[in-house]
């Protein structure tokens, strides 16, 4: 095998896996009082936009061959539901409206659909009298959400709170509400990470009490238990499933693709990218070369596309 790896061309030949810009998903951050990209300093190269440097960024993108893009909204004002999340002029549904109104049907636009970031508690939905999520009553705020979602103009909506029964309450109220043709990106294996605290600062979430999600995501010993999450969201009507983080779960994404014949996405998280970002500018490792080999070894263990903040990045390596 070692007459195969003598030179870049024949590398190239038999290479089993090769990512391309058409894999990569641009997660981007729309914030309502602010009037240009804020950058964000636990996220180097990342900022937080307004409603038009959002678009001069997708812009950019598009120029670069990316295909899609996720939206994450700051609101100005949070409330204990997160109404803002379903309200037709909150910040991304008139993101949303601008980027179709720009790009039509020529950017795949979806939009995460939780309310942590609408929330003045920062949980995922309805907290009770205990402290607790109320699954249920979390249900019919995500509802809400996807259909002014779908409104605006979301070709993929994608719920990331972990509910019980949010694929099917999503689908059944997208249909309701005569949009049948949107799609619904599950994040099916969203684990209660340690590497999300970058993305929290984006999002300018901080649960109240010093408290954590590890009560409604998934437990990171646990990989069979989020094999059977997988499986639920696609009975109830998921059109892709996601596993997020996506480099310490590896093994999740490549056993969900030996089971499944959908589209299976993963998150390059906050965390993951940030400290790829802090050893290069320390000089210890080559960043660019990290970033694409971490993308590839995602795409190989069995993703068909990769949300990351890397994705303008690798999309300017791959020329």
């Amino acid at each position: 095998m070692r007459r195969l790896r003598q030179t870049d061309a024949i590398r190239n030949l038999v290479a089993e896996v090769n990512l391309t810009v058409n894999d990569l998903v641009a997660p981007l951050f729309v914030r309502e009082d602010i009037t240009d990209s804020v950058p964000i300093s636990s996220l180097p190269g990342v900022s937080q936009h307004s409603q038009d440097s959002l678009l001069g960024e997708v812009d950019r993108l598009g120029s670069m061959g990316v295909p899609a893009v996720i939206l994450f909204g700051i609101p100005a004002e949070k409330d204990p539901e997160g109404s803002q999340a379903w309200n037709p002029d909150g910040v991304v549904q008139v993101a949303l409206r601008n980027l179709r109104e720009r790009f039509g049907d020529d950017l795949v636009i979806m939009a995460d659909l939780c309310v942590d970031e609408y929330t003045s508690h920062g949980h995922c939905g309805i907290v009770d009298g205990n402290g607790r999520v109320d699954n249920d009553e979390t249900l019919d705020l995500y509802a809400n959400a996807a259909v002014a979602q779908a409104d605006a103009g979301a070709h993929i909506v994608a719920p990331s709170g972990m509910m019980d029964g949010q694929v099917l309450a999503i689908r059944d109220a997208l249909d309701e509400a005569e949009h049948p043709d949107v799609a619904i990106l599950a994040y099916s294996a969203k684990y209660a990470s340690a590497f999300y605290g970058p993305f929290r600062d984006a999002v300018d979430v901080t649960i109240v009490d010093g408290g954590n999600r590890a009560g409604y995501q998934q437990d990171w010993r646990n990989g069979r238990e989020a094999l059977e999450e997988i499986r639920l969201d696609v009975g109830e009507g998921a059109d892709m499933i996601m596993v997020k983080p996506a480099m310490s779960y590896l093994d999740i994404i490549t056993r969900a693709r030996m089971e499944l014949d959908i589209p299976i996405a993963a998150y390059h998280v906050s965390g993951e990218y940030a400290m790829v970002k802090a050893a290069a500018a320390n000089g210890w490792i080559d960043g660019d070369l990290v970033a694409m080999e971490q993308l590839t070894a995602i795409k190989r263990a069995g993703a068909d596309f990769i949300l990351t903040y890397f994705a303008a990045d690798v999309a300017a390596q791959l020329g």
